[in-house]
């Protein structure tokens, strides 16, 4: 069963995008994420998204994927994006890997 998304890629240069993006989205990465409105999203990505297919509204066939991160600045903190939104993927290098994960103790 074909899952619904906001918005689906056909393109093949889109796609292409997609997958450089899906390339510097690590696994447990801290990463910095420059949105395609300008904002941005700090976290820890839980596990590099894949590509799946997707059907739009209008029940168009195409390609998105899932970002899901961990935000230390929200109390939830696990957060979801889907990675057409994203422009840009920045690694912020830190010694300490559990940046989105209280520590066992806490």
């Amino acid at each position: 069963m074909t899952q619904l998304a906001d918005r689906v890629i056909t393109d093949p240069a889109d796609i292409e995008r997609l997958n450089r993006l899906i390339a510097r989205l690590p696994d447990e990465g801290l990463v910095d994420l420059v949105l395609v409105d300008g904002s941005r999203r700090t976290g820890v990505v839980t596990t590099r998204p894949s590509l799946q297919t997707f059907l739009d509204r209008n029940g168009r066939e195409g390609v998105n994927a899932v970002v899901r991160y961990d935000d230390p600045k929200i109390e939830n903190r696990t957060c979801y994006l889907w990675l057409d939104e994203i422009l840009d993927v920045r690694p912020i290098h830190s010694d300490r890997r559990d940046f989105a994960r209280p520590a066992p103790d806490e």
